[in-house]
């Protein structure tokens, strides 16, 4: 299939203020794309990209005094099948996991694993390790924690959701991954498009996702806590350790987000 995508995103600033932003198509992604993938300022500004310690591509301008917009619209192929499950996919020991990959069994800016440890023994202890853990993880983060866009905050840990049992779906990111490294199970933070692509239409304005992959059986696979089942059309923009790592944009400077819009659509078979 094919699903057409974008965003439009304006920010108000009183100096020049700058920016780095992840709004690029993660580089796995590149392949996929139909249409150029291409970030335009209005008014036009100088724009340099470069890849991250984690592969993703971050983006280096400065916002001019008065503000700019962020706009991007392209078309990507989709294989068009849900996330795959492996059922019988295996934990591994600690000892036998790759180099690369230990860096998400530690604890992150919004992902404490020390906080959280006791608990998630006691909750998922008992449950044998593998996909059947991971997936017990995601099924308890998903009925704990209420979703509302009022609840969300840029300083609300894993730590905090687990206790308030309310946030979106950065928080339910966070918490399930948190879990997952307290049990031994490598975890990574995920943020793209999730358009309504394959089931009921969504009310609301359509919002970039987070969700996260995790390390089983030699492969990464993708789990999203706040829907809990599999769907169709995810497009990776960036991942890491959590949103510290995949912050859409990031502002060094005072800056106000006064307009965000992100479309995201299977695109029609002709006739």
């Amino acid at each position: 299939m094919l699903i057409r995508t974008g965003y439009d995103i304006c920010y108000e600033t009183d100096i020049a203020t700058p920016m780095m932003a992840m709004l690029s198509v993660h580089p796995s992604r590149d392949e996929d794309l139909r249409t150029p993938h291409r970030i335009v300022a209005t008014p036009d500004v100088p724009m340099h990209d470069y890849r991250d310690a984690f592969g993703n591509i971050c983006t280096r301008l400065t916002v001019p005094a008065g503000g700019l917009t962020l706009r991007c619209d392209f078309t990507v192929e989709d294989s068009g099948l849900p996330d795959p499950i492996a059922a019988d996919a295996v934990q591994h020991r600690v000892e036998d996991l790759p180099d690369d990959v230990i860096v998400y069994l530690l604890g992150s800016r919004y992902c404490e694993t020390d906080r959280l440890s006791d608990a998630a023994w006691s909750l998922f202890g008992h449950i044998p390790g593998g996909w059947e853990r991971a997936q017990a993880i995601v099924s308890f983060t998903h009925h704990h924690i209420e979703f509302g866009y009022h609840h969300a905050r840029p300083t609300k840990t894993a730590w905090d959701a687990y206790q308030e049992k309310q946030g979106v779906c950065r928080d339910f990111a966070h918490l399930a991954i948190t879990l997952c490294r307290c049990m031994n199970i490598p975890a990574r933070y995920c943020t793209g498009y999730l358009g309504d692509i394959g089931i009921d239409p969504i009310p609301g304005p359509m919002d970039f996702s987070a969700w996260f992959d995790v390390y089983l059986g030699g492969a990464w696979y993708t789990f999203d806590a706040r829907h809990n089942k599999p769907r169709i059309g995810r497009i990776l923009m960036a991942r890491g350790r959590d949103a510290t790592d995949t912050a859409l944009t990031t502002t060094f400077g005072p800056a106000r987000l006064v307009g965000f819009d992100v479309h995201t659509a299977e695109v029609p078979h002709p006739g």
